[in-house]
């Protein structure tokens, strides 16, 4: 929905910034010409490359014919995810006390989080580590009374 909903946006800007015209000028002999040419990145709101994600899809050959509206949005949904995934990644180096994002911290993100864990979970992050786990069959047992010579206990007393 939150993907969906973002493309629709950046298609918006883009079929708005399409529509408009510059004035015609004072003479009236057309429009005036524009002095620099506008990135597709910047006319769909994006900081991913629609350019070259376009040249890659192209390049690629996935298919012979290419949409112009495909590199828009498969820049959109890669954006998003890096998005996400470097917010909680920023949030984890917080946790640790870190300024910088490691890719340890990349490796917490992605595995704490229940869908990005199902959607990335054949990929292994190279320096991530693994999760911090302790199965409770491992744990000591916590024992009803904290009487003192008690039979069984774990004290150590004589």
């Amino acid at each position: 929905l939150i993907i969906t909903a973002l493309l629709q946006n950046s298609f918006q800007n883009m079929a708005d910034k399409g529509d408009k015209k510059e004035k015609a000028t004072k003479g009236g002999r057309g429009v005036k010409k524009a002095g620099k040419s506008t990135s597709r990145s910047a006319k769909a709101g994006l900081q991913f490359p629609v350019g070259r994600i376009a040249s890659l899809l192209k390049k690629g050959r996935y298919a012979s014919r290419i949409g112009a509206g495909a590199p828009v949005y498969l820049a959109a949904v890669l954006e998003y995810m890096c998005a996400e995934i470097l917010e909680l990644a920023g949030n984890a180096a917080r946790d640790n006390k870190k300024t910088r994002v490691i890719p340890r911290h990349i490796q917490l993100a992605i595995r704490n989080d229940e869908e990005l864990n199902k959607l990335l979970s054949n990929v292994t992050i190279a320096s991530g580590g693994v999760l911090p786990n302790i199965h409770q069959v491992l744990l000591p047992k916590k024992s009803d009374k904290g009487g003192k010579g008690e039979k069984g206990s774990a004290s150590q007393e004589v």
